[in-house]
């Protein structure tokens, strides 16, 4: 991957091989993004993504931050990625910055991380007690390549009809 230095480190050759699932995470990255609010507007947003591998290689790390267009926070937070070999399962937790809180993104009752074809899908409840906007959200993963990839949020009141809530689209830097 061109956007790889020694500053987000490497993967470890003893890590489960399933961590390079997320490798297109590792780098620098900036994007718009759109979320759609309850009466149908679509508000657009700035961010950037940061990605590395951490404790040796055996996990993923990555730093996400979204602002309004005014340059106001929104979003502030850190992913931690690492799979269990002996389970077959990832395990991601996020860290809400802003609010000092920690959500559990995989594994979760509705299933663990998937691929399909170029996409990676994963689903989880929502428990974070600022949103009761929904019950699920679903994030797909797709478009992956050196220098792009694109994140697809979904929510769900049943885990079973999913609806766009946020896309955004990533550069490397």
């Amino acid at each position: 991957m061109p956007h790889l230095t020694h500053d987000f480190g490497t993967p470890n050759p003893d890590a489960p091989t399933e961590l390079s699932q997320f490798a297109f995470l590792i780098g620098n990255w900036t994007f718009d993004a759109k979320v759609r609010t309850p009466d149908g507007q679509s508000l657009p947003f700035k961010g950037t993504w940061r990605g590395r591998y951490i404790l040796e290689g055996y996990a993923i790390s990555d730093e996400y931050r979204m602002a309004d267009l005014s340059g106001k926070l929104i979003v502030l937070g850190l992913n931690l990625r690492t799979y269990d070999a002996s389970s077959q399962t990832w395990n991601i937790k996020w860290l809400n910055a802003l609010t000092g809180t920690w959500m559990d993104l995989a594994p979760s009752p509705l299933g663990n991380v998937r691929s399909e074809g170029q996409s990676i899908i994963y689903a989880f409840p929502q428990t974070s007690p600022d949103d009761s906007t929904h019950v699920f959200s679903r994030v797909t993963y797709t478009k992956v390549s050196g220098t792009n990839f694109t994140w697809k949020g979904e929510k769900s009141p049943d885990g079973n009809t999913w609806t766009e809530f946020m896309f955004i689209n990533c550069e490397s830097v």
